[in-house]
């Protein structure tokens, strides 16, 4: 195991910065900041995805159905769920994803 530095934040969509944490084949960590109003657009991958909200409140759709979490919630996205967030207040989402989404290289 080697440490590794995190990439650069990018942006994702409106109000929304991007940056991978660390990543293996297997295995993906990317933070996401949102500003008030940011949008995650809906979207589905192969991947499976648990998210856990650092700080922030958030309006998330998965597969229709619609709930909210804030600081310290998580939950889990099955792969092939179409889902898409919007952000109430100002935070931060950690996303795990397995295995690692080579697009987001």
């Amino acid at each position: 195991m080697a440490f590794v530095e995190p990439r650069e934040k990018k942006p994702s969509g409106p109000g929304v910065t991007r940056q991978v944490l660390s990543e293996s084949e297997a295995l993906m960590v990317v933070a996401f900041t949102f500003e008030t109003g940011g949008i995650g657009d809906l979207h589905s991958h192969p991947h499976v995805q648990s998210t856990y909200v650092e700080d922030g409140r958030f309006a998330f759709s998965v597969d229709g159905e619609e709930f909210e979490v804030a600081k310290g919630d998580s939950f889990v996205i099955p792969s092939g769920a179409v889902h898409g967030c919007t952000c109430l207040e100002a935070g931060r989402l950690i996303d795990c994803f397995t295995p690692r989404r080579d697009d987001f290289l």
